[in-house]
């Protein structure tokens, strides 16, 4: 299949004023795309804007609500969908967390990317358009230290597959794909998440990170994202990103 110019389309990106969705919303300006950024801090989704141009819209909005998802859709059309909101989790072993503290990224990471899907069904999105919805590397590999944090992103995965046999049946022409990315230290979430496993383990950041190898940064990300929308043959499914780049999750 012939590969899609993102030029002059739209694209959304939830969660775009810092760390991987800053680094997608950059890259898919940077493709051509005419971005709107979601967040709900205005500061730093105005530092991204000054930083793209006229090709970045920001909309300072919570991502995780179900008519902001509708109404967002309806207004952009988007055709390229990222949904990387989420919230970071509490850095306690699972004793030392309280329900609510627990299931924090149930309530915002899932609650999202079940809204924005059903949407883009429902709706539908346009033939050809894509969304890409952000699971983690601990969706495979669980995460200990942050409560409900991996059931939560091992979840999004699911409702990507679901939305994307959902749109199959339908014959909408939309792709749904998940992405797992891997622990890093180049986002305030991952670096917290970083100094956590490293004080559990009794070693150093550095030396936690040392035989980790290279750390995926939100370019590479960037980067890797663009690729998957302008790629129909990524047409569904599950991808781990790590430095090396994208690889498919059986």
């Amino acid at each position: 299949m012939p590969a899609q110019e993102l030029s002059g389309t739209a694209a959304l990106v939830t969660g775009a004023s810092r760390g991987f969705g800053r680094g997608i919303a950059a890259a898919l300006s940077g493709a051509g795309a005419e971005v709107v950024g979601v967040a709900r801090d205005r500061g730093p989704l105005e530092e991204v804007r000054t930083q793209l141009g006229s090709t970045f819209t920001p909309v300072v909005a919570d991502a995780a609500d179900p008519v902001v998802a509708g109404q967002l859709l309806d207004t952009f059309r988007p055709r390229t969908l990222v949904l990387n909101a989420g919230a970071s989790p509490l850095s306690r072993p699972l004793h030392q967390h309280t329900w609510q503290t627990f299931s924090r990224n149930w309530d915002v990471d899932v609650q999202q990317v079940f809204h924005w899907a059903r949407e883009a069904v429902l709706r539908p999105l346009e033939p050809g358009s894509v969304v890409i919805a952000f699971s983690s590397g601990a969706a495979v590999n669980g995460s200990p230290l942050s409560g409900g944090y991996a059931g939560a992103k091992a979840t999004i995965r699911f409702i990507a597959a679901y939305a994307a046999a959902e749109a199959e049946r339908a014959g909408l022409g939309v792709r749904f794909i998940s992405v797992l990315p891997q622990l890093t230290p180049a986002t305030e979430l991952g670096a917290a998440a970083v100094a956590a496993y490293a004080a559990r383990e009794g070693v150093k950041v550095a030396d936690f990170l040392e035989v980790r190898g290279p750390a995926l940064t939100p370019e590479q990300v960037g980067q890797a994202i663009v690729g998957l929308a302008r790629d129909p043959s990524h047409d569904r499914g599950a991808y781990l990103l790590t430095a090396a780049g994208l690889a498919p999750v059986s």
